[in-house]
């Protein structure tokens, strides 16, 4: 999920250019890869806890300190220290690439550091990973989707993904599955929705982007082509001559691709002013109370009902045992919440990591062994089912869940089947 192609460019060719240095600084003495001497480990996430993300940030932090708290905060031998931070700033109001360096280079220039849970918008671990794969340190992100973090395929951009892995090996991995299979979803959404004249927009960030490029894609193979795939502004102060050329195509269904900070509530309102009759779908990017409630800033609750999103998570009913569990004991360790759909990946994301260090037995310690762990993880029986790591640090979910507007609230509907490649 969620990455800002503009802002990212400047920052993550520095990063590339200066190894560890990157967007305002040394990166310090992490090292490339190597043991933590002791048997002290820490473990840091590094999520938007400001802006209209922050409610998704507080909930996949809450979940990583549920994980660990069951863990009894060791490991073995090894004690874990966990250290949450903030990639995000009040005047960006959303993640910022300049903290987003600070504190991948903070993690890498910490020798008791052992793996990093982030970031939370697939731009912010564009300028990330590079950091950390320098210092050899693994890197478990509960959310980002974007195709290029991992793979060369359709909604990849030139370079990609090596050029956030300067050393030639891997340290990132992800516990949702990547916009190919989002892609495929969302295009199955709109397909059973009856939509004949589809348009996608995309805010132009990388996340946005490359998953408008795989729901076209998807959309094109299910013999239903897109009218168009165009871009919005996400500083512009309305979308109505948008919204009117797209009403022009005939369009009977609109997909955005992209996330709530960007503006898109006002191109939903504008959207939906045009197009009375067009139904509305959008990603994990918008697919957050601060999109749907109208009290948190969300579009008008007479909109709720042509609006849907989808997300990599599932009604708490669908999910295995485990992940039942978490559901009871998350109430029950933040009492007065419902967890938000991401605490479980902040859940799992820790979790994954604590069990990697535990398969590296002795060597749980050794950075480079960690990661060799995580990369080896097949057939794990988790909170989210059983899943497996590939070789490009891609999990074999491809569950999604659509979901629809209950008084302001995103609520589960039912289960999306899509295969990704």
């Amino acid at each position: 999920m969620r990455v800002t192609r503009t802002a990212v460019a400047g920052c993550t060719a520095a990063v590339l250019a200066a190894g560890l240095a990157a967007c305002g600084g040394s990166s310090g003495g992490g090292g490339n890869g190597g043991s933590v001497s002791g048997d002290n480990l820490t473990i840091y996430s590094s999520l938007p806890l400001q802006g209209a993300s922050r409610v998704q940030g507080a909930a996949t932090v809450n979940g990583a300190k549920l994980a660990l708290q069951q863990a009894g905060g060791k490991v073995g031998k090894f004690k874990i220290t966990y250290k949450s931070l903030d990639d995000s700033t009040a005047q960006a109001g959303k993640w910022d690439p300049g903290q987003t360096s600070t504190n991948a280079r903070k993690a890498a220039s910490d020798k008791t550091t052992i793996g990093v849970i982030g970031e939370f918008n697939s731009g912010a671990s564009a300028i990330s990973i590079p950091i950390l794969n320098r210092a050899g340190i693994a890197q478990v992100s509960p959310s980002n989707t974007a195709v290029g973090l991992t793979s060369s395929d359709a909604g990849a951009e030139p370079g990609e993904p090596n050029k956030y892995y300067p050393t030639g090996k891997r340290n990132f991995v992800r516990v949702v599955p990547r916009d190919t299979v989002q892609g495929a979803a969302g295009a199955s959404v709109l397909k059973a929705d009856g939509c004949k004249k589809p348009f996608v927009v995309n805010d132009k960030e990388v996340y946005g982007a490359g998953l408008a490029t795989n729901v076209v894609d998807s959309l094109k193979a299910q013999g239903i082509p897109s009218l168009g795939n165009i871009g919005w502004d996400p500083k512009a102060p309305n979308y109505r001559s948008v919204a009117s050329s797209i009403k022009a195509k005939g369009t009977d269904c609109v997909f955005i691709s992209g996330i709530v900070n960007n503006n898109a509530v006002q191109l939903t309102k504008d959207l939906a002013a045009a197009m009375p009759n067009a139904k509305i779908l959008g990603p994990d990017g918008i697919c957050t109370a601060t999109y749907t409630d109208p009290k948190q800033g969300g579009i008008p609750a007479s909109l709720a009902n042509r609006v849907q999103c989808t997300v990599a998570t599932l009604d708490p009913a669908k999910y295995p045992p485990a992940g039942k569990q978490f559901f009871a004991a998350y109430k029950k360790a933040f009492p007065g919440t419902e967890p938000d759909p991401y605490a479980i990946y902040g859940y799992e994301s820790m979790s994954l990591l604590l069990d990697a260090i535990k398969r590296a037995g002795d060597n749980g310690n050794n950075r480079q062994d960690v990661i060799n762990a995580l990369f080896a993880t097949k057939d794990r029986q988790s909170v989210l089912g059983t899943y497996s790591i590939d070789k490009n640090g891609d999990t074999s979910i491809t569950d999604y869940g659509l979901y629809k507007i209950v008084k302001g609230q995103p609520v589960f509907d039912r289960v999306i089947k899509a295969s990704g490649s």
